[in-house]
């Protein structure tokens, strides 16, 4: 469903993609150390993009090693035709945004069938009006539908 993911240089943050049912996705973001205000999902067009801001609250800190770094990152992915965001939520550090794409919506509709002229399409129904000949009983409705009715017996010769 997903027609291309945007690739990033460093692969920062890893990501998994996910099915979830038929017609759902989910993509998952490692986004250890970031609060939900340093994130940001928006939708451009057929482009998800997501963004992370992290603060860097290192004054006042000596670090011995410092292997967690306060850095952003974008991450782009490009939608298929029709996938909508469902909804996101940050958990433990991970970053999951749903997907879906709906089903098209089952419309069906019953056309009626018209006679063309002289076929007893008309409201008057005989030979004198470009109706049925002797012998034809008028029309009757069949599923919406005028159909012609034959009255008569065929005879021998």
């Amino acid at each position: 469903m997903l027609d291309r993911v945007a690739k990033n240089a460093d692969g920062y943050p890893p990501y998994n993609i996910e099915q979830t049912a038929e017609n759902r996705l989910r993509i998952t973001l490692a986004v250890a150390g970031f609060a939900m205000e340093d994130l940001q999902i928006t939708q451009e067009d057929n482009q998800l993009v997501i963004r992370g801001r992290q603060r860097d609250d290192s004054e006042g800190r000596i670090f011995l090693h410092r292997g967690i770094a306060a850095r952003q990152f974008q991450r782009a992915f490009v939608l298929a035709e029709g996938i909508e965001v469902e909804g996101a939520w940050l958990d433990n550090g991970l970053l999951h945004v749903d997907l879906q794409r709906p089903q098209p919506e089952v419309r069906v509709r019953t056309i009626q069938i018209n006679g063309g002229q002289g076929q007893g399409a008309g409201p008057a129904n005989g030979p004198a009006n470009g109706g049925a000949p002797r012998g034809v009983g008028g029309n009757r409705t069949v599923n919406g539908a005028s159909v012609p009715v034959v009255e008569g017996r065929a005879s021998r010769g």
